[in-house]
Parts: structure tokens; C-alpha cells; sequence
């Protein structure tokens, strides 16, 4: 016999309101730090439920705060809202509005998500302390996060545990994903100039071809990941792109190349630069040309701590039962600026399936022109944060009277 659906489901009428809002903010896309008409719509619909609202954190981010009752315990929970420099190719009716600007992502959904479980949480939740709800800018490659913690967020809004969601293209429509430990990589960029002798292609004795040298970097980096990584270790070293010349006969003066590395462990994260800056080096004087390399640090590794991932595993397995929650997935390559966050406070970051496709329909990546956030998970995602907002800020029960049940307290609002 199959596990009904939790109560916190049973309300597609209500949610559809929330579908609407996402497909809005789909239809109106915005890149980092300029989420001003997200940010507004965020603003303004948690003011009309109650929250005490601040914009501009961290330039473009929104808090939200909900105190009820005398508690204590202080949770937040996290969105992203930017977009991506995509030209969207879904057809969808609330396709993007702007040229190469889409959710390609699914931002818009994780925005409507929590602004579902905060109308709900709003309305019907029993809590006993305090909710942050942050709704940040800048994920995707801005470090929003950070920008939002340097602005003084952990110092106005403290939280004693914070949670993060992520749809996942791939995983089953609604599904759950959890992970203890290191879930997502850290990320860093480089970009390498190497300059040397222009000439005629019919006399490169006469030139210092920095293409070439080029050319032998691109095959030397990848032995940084084959011998010089533990094989147990994740890492990824890319060469995105390589520009030099623009002609057949002409030996540029000069050439760039950028550069990707990923890693799940600091200290391979250390061992990787040290690699590269040497197998740079060494090439470019073997070819007689010099090197400039531009090291950019991007995001952290992406550690979810125990405490809170149990506690969210626990809450998954309530809303779902253990068929649809993976209790120890994978780590991912991709990378997060959410583990700003955790490296300040406690917390754990989820993962929610967006569908799984098939062999003959295989599910559309996120950061695909063709993507869109499935609606169909919006309502589980919501549903999730509010049985853990629930759940972490429980309203306490007030001592049964002899020969009595125990009763919940009454309802601060």
C-alpha cells in the first residue's frame, strides 16, 4: 500500500498562485546584481504576509524575518534569484522577454519555492522562534553569497542553522537528495597570456610562436588530474578556450587561454594551482615566450555539516518517505556560492529532482538554452521548507494537565 500524500501537498489550488509567480520571474529575467524587479516582487509580497522585510543587502538581496512565540532558535533559509547570459531557445509561452538573458538555471523556481513555504509558514505554520528567509543575487559566478555576508547578513539576521535547495535535472521529479560532507566543488578561473614573437608563417625560425607553447599547456595540464591527483580525488582541470591569430600565414604575437579547475578537497584545490603555475611556467620558457597568468579564486568547496543534514534528512523522510529521498547521493563538480554560508553557519544543501527523462528524452541540463524549472516540483519544494521550518522551530507543548493530553500552546498570532 502506497504512503499517502503529506498534508502539506494537498493544496495545488493554492500553489498555483506561486506557478504563476515563477513563470513571471521566468518571463523576466535578471542577471547578478540587477535583480531590482525580483527583488521588489520578493519585498513586497512578504510585507503583505507579515515579514519584516530589508532589500539591498548585499546590493540586490532581500531578507525576510518572521518572529513568533518566545523561542530561541533562529533558522534561515536560502534562494537564489539571477539569471543567466542565455538566449532561451524553451518556446515556452513565458519564455524570457530580454535577448540572452534567461533562468536557464531554475533561480525563478527556487524563488517561488520559498516564497510559497512563506506564505504558508505565514498563514498556518505553528513556529516558535525565528525565520530568515534570504533571497540572494549573484549566484551564478557574481559570489552574491559572499557579497551578502560582507554586507553584515549573519550580523543583523543571525541563524543557528541555514538551508539551501537546488533543483537537479536527471533525479526523479520531486525527489530529494541529501549528502554529509563535501556535495560540491570548489571553483577557480585563469587566464594565461602568453606573448611572444609575431611573424611570417613562411619563417617561423624568425618568430616565437606563443600558439604553439599554447598548444603543449593545453596537453601538459592534463597530467595534473592523471599523475598528480590522488585517483580517489575529484578534480577537473578545463581549457575553455584558446585565442591566437587571424590569419594562415601570420605567427601571432600573442595568445590567451582560459582555464576551470574543480575540486572537492582543499587541499587538492592548493595542489592544482601549485601545478598549473608550474607547468605554465616551465612550457613557456621551453618555447622562449613569456607567460602572465591571472588567478581568479571562485567559490569554496561545499561542505554540508552533520547535524543539520540529519535533521534535514529527517524532514524529507517525514514529507516523502524513504522512496523518493536519497539519503547519501553523489558530490557534484558544479559549484555554489551557498558555501559562503556554510562556512559561517551550520547547515546542509539539498538537492530536489526536476525530472529524470529517458533513454529517448533525456532530462535537459540546467545552463541549456532549452531548459526550464519544472512546476510540477514547486509545490514538494515548498512543502519541504515548511515542515523544517516547522520541525527546527517546534511550538512548545504546554504540560498536561493529571489525566490530560498535552496540549500545543496556543498560537502566538
Amino acid at each position: 500500500m502506497s504512503k499517502p500524500a503529506h498534508p502539506l501537498l494537498q493544496s495545488p489550488d493554492e500553489l498555483a498562485e506561486f506557478v504563476a509567480v515563477r513563470r513571471d520571474l521566468h518571463r523576466h529575467p535578471e542577471l547578478a546584481f540587477a535583480e531590482q524587479r525580483t527583488a521588489a516582487l520578493v519585498g513586497r509580497r512578504l510585507r503583505e504576509w507579515g515579514y519584516e522585510v530589508e532589500e539591498g543587502v548585499g546590493g540586490t538581496g532581500v531578507v525576510g524575518r518572521l518572529r513568533r512565540g518566545t523561542g530561541s532558535r533562529r533558522l534561515g533559509l536560502r534562494a537564489d534569484m539571477d539569471a543567466l547570459p542565455i538566449q532561451e531557445a524553451s518556446g515556452k509561452p513565458y519564455a524570457s522577454c530580454h535577448d540572452h538573458v534567461m533562468h536557464a538555471c531554475g533561480h525563478d523556481g527556487h524563488t517561488a519555492m520559498l516564497l510559497a513555504a512563506a506564505y504558508r509558514i505565514a498563514q498556518r505554520a505553528r513556529i516558535d522562534g525565528t525565520l530568515h528567509l534570504i533571497f540572494q543575487p549573484a549566484e551564478e559566478g557574481g559570489a552574491g553569497a559572499k557579497r551578502m555576508l560582507d554586507d553584515g547578513l549573519f550580523e543583523r539576521y543571525p541563524c543557528d542553522t541555514i538551508f539551501g535547495m537546488h533543483n537537479m535535472p536527471g533525479i526523479p521529479s520531486g525527489h530529494l537528495v541529501l549528502r554529509e560532507g563535501a556535495a560540491m566543488a570548489s571553483s577557480d578561473y585563469v587566464t594565461v597570456t602568453l606573448t611572444g614573437v609575431g611573424g611570417h608563417g613562411a619563417f617561423p625560425h624568425q618568430a616565437r610562436d606563443p600558439l604553439v607553447a599554447a598548444s603543449a599547456i593545453v596537453m601538459a595540464l592534463q597530467s595534473i588530474v592523471s599523475r598528480n591527483v590522488d585517483p580517489h580525488a575529484m578534480s577537473v582541470v578545463t581549457v575553455g578556450a584558446l585565442h591566437a591569430g587571424r590569419a594562415n600565414n601570420v605567427i601571432a604575437q600573442e595568445a590567451v587561454m582560459e582555464i576551470s579547475l574543480r575540486s572537492l578537497d582543499p587541499k587538492v584545490r592548493a595542489l592544482l594551482r601549485r601545478r598549473l603555475h608550474a607547468l605554465i611556467e616551465a612550457q613557456a620558457r621551453s618555447f622562449e615566450v613569456q607567460a602572465r597568468i591571472d588567478w581568479r579564486d571562485g567559490y569554496t568547496v561545499l561542505v554540508n555539516h552533520a547535524e543539520p543534514t540529519a535533521f534535514a534528512r529527517q524532514v524529507a523522510l517525514e514529507l516523502l518517505g524513504p522512496s523518493q529521498v536519497e539519503l547519501q547521493g553523489p558530490a557534484l563538480s558544479g559549484s555554489e556560492d551557498f558555501a559562503f554560508m556554510l562556512e559561517r553557519v551550520p547547515g546542509s544543501y539539498v538537492l530536489i529532482g526536476n525530472g529524470a527523462g529517458d533513454d529517448d528524452a533525456p532530462a535537459c541540463m540546467v545552463h541549456n538554452p532549452h531548459y526550464d524549472f519544472n512546476d510540477d516540483i514547486l509545490p514538494v519544494g515548498a512543502a519541504y521548507w515548511t515542515l523544517l521550518a516547522e520541525r527546527y522551530l517546534e511550538a512548545p507543548v504546554s504540560p498536561a494537565a493529571p489525566g490530560q493530553p498535552a496540549q500545543a500552546a496556543a498560537d502566538p498570532r
